[in-house]
């Protein structure tokens, strides 16, 4: 059953105002029995203002003369048709107004050491939009130079649980897709046979690219090999026969 608004102020009316049992109004208002006794004795809710339901549209003046009438009656909430899906309605959580310049650190200390968390992720932990989370993430904030990351469970701006549990299936989606992150990143490891079935990643440069797979072909190699033969020492010094005789009768 659907808990009304303002639930003790609303015992407190139906206590001053009823002839309702203790027992109905506590299961209406979701409250323990002893507990609306201590509203009827002055010892609980002292000073608080009754809250009266007829006229805030929670309860119908006939729902509460047939539960005086029947101690057994259980008083129903008045259905009210602007109300539902209220409590289904989905966004960002709400942050107080004195977190919110706190969330830019926060954001920052998530993209920083958590990259392998999704915006929305980011957005349900701390309450903002992905707008802000993507000037962060790219540096363009308008205040970046004068943020520092700061762990939002320091903030008070989410609980551990809830940023293990994020972390955690940001982690089983990367490892369902099979997708190895970068170093940057924080990568987790990879297994050998993941790593060896990796496609090698080309370490030569562009600009000499194509000489890695250049080779000379076999008349190259003979030509060359016949060069190195005719230019080796003792035929740099092999002159012709008859050339040091010619030049010795001249200079005589």
């Amino acid at each position: 059953m659907a808990k009304p608004i303002m639930a003790k102020a609303t015992a407190v009316w139906l206590v001053d105002n009823t002839t309702i049992s203790f027992k109905q109004i506590a299961d209406f208002v979701e409250m323990h029995e002893l507990e609306v006794q201590g509203i009827a004795d002055g010892d609980v809710a002292a000073g608080v203002k009754g809250f009266d339901p007829v006229a805030n549209n929670q309860l119908t003046q006939d729902e509460i003369e047939t539960a005086e009438k029947n101690s057994l009656h259980r008083l129903k909430l008045k259905f009210n048709a602007a109300a539902q899906g209220e409590e289904k309605r989905r966004g960002p959580r709400y942050t107080p107004l004195s977190k919110r310049q706190d969330r830019p650190a926060a954001i920052y200390w998530l993209v920083k050491f958590h990259p392998e968390l999704a915006d929305s992720q980011i957005s349900k932990l701390v309450g903002t939009t992905k707008p802000t989370i993507q000037a962060i993430r790219e540096r363009t904030h308008w205040n970046i130079a004068n943020i520092q990351p700061v762990d939002p469970v320091a903030l008070g701006l989410t609980k551990q649980s809830e940023l293990d549990a994020a972390v955690q299936k940001a982690a089983a989606k990367k490892a369902a897709e099979g997708a190895v992150m970068t170093d940057d990143e924080r990568r987790k490891l990879v297994s050998t046979e993941q790593s060896l079935g990796m496609d090698a990643e080309p370490k030569i440069p562009t600009a000499i690219e194509g000489l890695e797979t250049f080779s000379l072909s076999s008349n190259d190699e003979e030509d060359d090999r016949k060069k190195s033969d005719h230019l080796d020492a003792g035929n740099l010094f092999n002159l012709p026969e008859g050339h040091d005789e010619d030049e010795d009768d001249e200079q005589s």
